[in-house]
């Protein structure tokens, strides 16, 4: 009898190693899908920092399909996009001041509503599949522009650009591109 209860203690703990390990690969897979990328952007004394994941446009439509137009989407995969500023910044006339915000898109095939909100750190959905933001959280909102370029991103991508005292932080994916302005002198 002392020898079945080793055995099947034996059996229970390598049958919850392996399911622990199988699930530490599934997760491991689905982050590469949409690798973890930090952007930083420094000028003077100005740091941003933007944490995203960077999913794959894989022959998909990307907006108005995958990224449904008039939704609020996370702005990359996973979990929600970071912002992080240490000085006041504007943006389109609005003040974003020092601290770290959730950045949220609500894109269409023209113009796109930037939300930064205060809550950040969260998963990018909720069970229902729905954006995990509280508006009544939201801190700057402003409309912007996108632009349909003739090149294809495959990658989600966020890049800072500097355009002379100015800034933009920018988003590239499949043939569309944001670019939102900010100045912070």
């Amino acid at each position: 009898m002392r020898k079945f209860l080793i055995f099947s203690a034996v059996g229970v703990v390598l049958i919850t190693m392996l399911i622990l390990f199988v699930g530490y690969i599934r997760l491991k897979n689905e982050r590469s899908f949409s690798p973890e990328e930090e952007v930083v952007y420094t000028d003077g004394e100005l740091e941003l920092k933007v944490q995203y994941n960077r999913p794959f446009k894989r022959n998909r439509v990307v907006f108005g399909q995958l990224v449904p137009y008039g939704a609020v989407w996370r702005t990359g995969a996973n979990e929600a996009t970071i912002f992080q500023t240490n000085r006041t910044i504007t943006i389109e006339g609005k003040k974003l001041n020092p601290g770290k915000y959730s950045f949220w898109t609500i894109p269409d095939s023209t113009t796109w509503s930037v939300i930064f909100n205060t809550e950040a750190g969260q998963w990018g959905i909720n069970h229902k599949g729905e954006a995990n933001r509280n508006p009544e959280l939201d801190v700057v909102q402003i409309p912007v522009h996108a632009v349909k370029h003739k090149r294809v991103f495959e990658q989600f991508t966020i890049a800072f650009e500097k355009v002379g005292e100015e800034a933009e932080l920018v988003l590239l994916w499949d043939n569309t591109v944001v670019a939102i302005p900010f100045s912070y002198k």
